[in-house]
């Protein structure tokens, strides 16, 4: 993951400056209302400064005055465009995989040998490709024929290829990315424009954010402080008219423009950005930015059980000797009976064998017979001289050996297959030497998660086709907070909807089709890669790695710009409250004697009170612009305790930020005679 110090490099800031020039076409910015106010102010004093000069009058001040409200528009369009142009190099290698290809277009769907080429442009939805080895996909499909190695790593970045095949979770393919082996017929399903490239390219480059109803709302509420403080500025003039010595338009206009909300303001959108930055960082994709804000808010996680929480394969995790049996003896015929078996779960067997029991490297007799599993036996093993070696079902050893096992073995069998595990019955030349006890092992670190979740306040929820006895040993080993055994599409669509009408907001990873109904429903639906075209249209976010557990760290990330973005407004509004108390003793306090009780900065003169906080509010967008875009850290603590933190660090930092640096300007420009 990229770190905010190797992202902000001279070229990219470059541009953002320009980009930053451009943004002050107020058709774009009237978007951001306060920012467009300051725009208007800043034009208004440019122009009564040019007034003033052409008159011959004093303007140098006006002139100070207009050149810092410039700033602070150029400041916020700065903002906002260096977090678009995190996106950008991105986008650039995304767009190089968008290159125009010929394709093999089938003239018949059901026959290879006839094809013509044809530009990828030029293909429409419902059209048959063939891709072989060598070839870029030209265009969004899945596979309806064929298997294929396929290199991903213009979208992903993962140089390894991934297998693609018709049917199943692992059909859907992109455009841009090239087989490596085999071949497939692809069906496209997206026309020119519309593909994942193109979605992708137009969301890491911001172009199409829309704002979130948390944005609209705080927009609203920026807007409403704004007019309450134009009020107030009006509200002065009149008292001060009412004295005798009613202040210049210029210095009302700074005024207004230190006391709005300009440092949110300028803010707002880059944070928005950024947060989307993050999770393209971290290879996940958002359809919006909707999405990513609903992650922070999530209140329930959906998580399958197989792949996510546990490793999804069984693993030995123990032998158990019959009566009578030594544990060695067990072990060595676990061993034996495993050497053939080329399956993950005889694979652990015989790591199990070797690390617990101090067996060392068996190799294959020469003379031997394998005895391969099936369906009808359940039965696998090895033949060799000295012995016969058998592994399987507990009831399939049984039978083949024709007698009852051991009362104790019964028993062992039972509670291993109550507790969520699978017992594997092992027997040596017609004698039954005990068990082997294979678990979906949980993977290391997953109930300290859960355990971070909990205290978040988030939910989890394991989704499983296991029985019930399986899924509440594992839902008790992994410490989720609830589980649904033997898990439909209409269970998990059902118990979505159930708790979203509790009010509550879900998400859900997903990869196949019979996912994709939950995925839609889900408020954060976030589809596998991998997954079928109809799970990725359906999930309002792809995660290119392809990895479920990747959901609780998107939920993470979007905490994190909530956090944020609350962190930001709280600095923002106390900042704009300290700066009414600092300036506004020293602006009248020659018309009110009685605010020199209030005037304990003691600025040089009024003009140097109005300069130094236009400067101030200008360079403390600035400061902030990394934090933005970094985002404030998160840490899993509960709601008070985070609101406890965000005032004493971004509300009192707020309080005391206007007064320190006011002073510090106000002193510098009278070092340098300004003042």
């Amino acid at each position: 993951m990229n770190t905010l110090s190797t992202t902000l490099n001279g070229p990219m800031l470059s541009r953002a400056a320009l980009d930053a020039l451009r943004k002050l076409n107020p058709a774009t910015l009237i978007r951001n209302p306060v920012i467009f106010c300051t725009e208007v102010v800043s034009m208004l004093v440019t122009v009564l400064t040019a007034t003033a000069a052409w008159r011959g009058e004093s303007w140098g001040f006006f002139a100070g005055i207009a050149a810092w409200l410039w700033f602070t528009v150029l400041f916020a369009t700065f903002a906002e465009a260096v977090a678009e142009g995190r996106g950008r190099a991105r986008a650039e290698s995304l767009r190089r995989a968008r290159t125009e290809t010929r394709a093999k277009r089938l003239l018949r769907a059901d026959d290879r040998a006839l094809w013509e080429p044809r530009a990828a442009s030029e293909l429409r939805v419902g059209d048959f490709v063939l891709v072989e080895p060598g070839d870029l996909i030209p265009s969004d499909g899945e596979v309806v024929e064929g298997i294929a190695s396929v290199n991903e790593a213009a979208v992903t970045g993962e140089s390894a290829p991934v297998i693609r095949e018709s049917g199943g979770d692992r059909s859907a393919v992109t455009g841009g990315t090239t087989v490596v082996s085999d071949w497939i017929v692809v069906r496209i399903t997206a026309a020119q424009g519309g593909t994942f490239l193109d979605r992708m390219i137009s969301l890491v480059e911001g172009a199409s954010r829309q704002k979130t109803p948390n944005e609209i709302a705080l927009d609203i509420l920026l807007a409403g402080m704004t007019i309450v403080f134009l009020i107030a500025v009006v509200t002065l003039v009149g008292m001060a008219s009412w004295n005798g010595h009613p202040p210049g338009v210029p210095v009302l206009a700074a005024l207004l423009i230190t006391l709005i909300p300009t440092t949110i303001g300028g803010l707002l959108s880059a944070i928005g950005i950024a947060g989307m930055d993050r999770l393209v960082r971290f290879n996940v994709m958002a359809t919006s930015g909707r999405a990513v804000e609903a992650a922070g808010d999530v209140d329930v996680l959906l998580l399958d059980k197989t792949g996510t929480i546990t490793l999804g394969n069984r693993q030995a995790a123990a032998f158990i000797p019959a009566p009578g049996v030594e544990n060695g003896l067990l072990a060595q015929a676990a061993l034996l009976s495993s050497l053939a078996d080329e399956t993950p779960e005889g694979r652990s067997i015989l790591a199990f064998a070797r690390e617990k029991h101090g067996l060392g490297s068996m190799e294959l007799p020469e003379t031997r017979t394998p005895v391969p599993f099936t369906a009808q036996t359940r039965i696998s093993g090895l033949d060799t001289p000295e012995g016969q070696f058998r592994k399987g079902a507990v009831d399939a050893i049984e039978k083949s050996l024709g007698t009852p096992l051991p009362a104790a073995m019964r028993q062992e069998a039972d509670r291993i297959g109550r507790a969520g595990g699978t017992p594997l019955a092992v027997a040596r030349d017609g004698r039954a030497l005990g068990l082997i006890e294979l678990k979906d092992i949980v993977k290391p670190g997953m109930r300290e998660r859960f355990a971070a979740l909990r205290q978040m306040g988030i939910r989890t929820v394991m989704v499983t086709g296991d029985n019930r006895l399986t899924a509440a040993a594992i839902a008790t080993e992994a410490g989720v907070d609830d589980f649904i055994a033997e898990a439909t599409p209409q269970d998990k669509l059902r118990y979505i909807r159930e708790a979203q009408g509790e009010g509550r907001l879900v998400a859900m990873a997903g990869d196949g089709t019979n996912d994709a109904p939950a995925l839609a429903q889900a408020d954060v639906g976030m589809a596998m890669q991998t997954g079928t075209q109809a799970a990725r249209e359906a999930g309002n976010m792809v995660d290119l790695d392809s990895d479920p557990t990747k959901l609780i760290e998107v939920v993470e990330i979007g905490k994190q710009l909530l956090i944020t973005r609350g962190a930001l407004t709280t600095f923002s509004i106390a900042n704009d409250v300290a700066k009414y108390f600092a300036i506004l003793p020293a602006i009248f306090v020659a018309q009110y004697p009685e605010l020199q009780m209030f005037n304990f900065m003691h600025l040089t003169s009024p003009e140097s009170a109005i300069l130094s906080a236009v400067i101030f509010n200008a360079l403390i967008i600035v400061a902030l612009v990394p934090l933005a875009l970094r985002g404030v850290r998160y840490a899993p603590v509960g709601a008070a305790a985070l609101l406890r933190r965000n005032l004493l660090i971004y509300g009192l930092g707020g309080l005391v930020a206007p007064f320190l640096g006011i002073k510090i300007i106000d002193l510098i420009l009278t070092l340098i005679g300004v003042a």
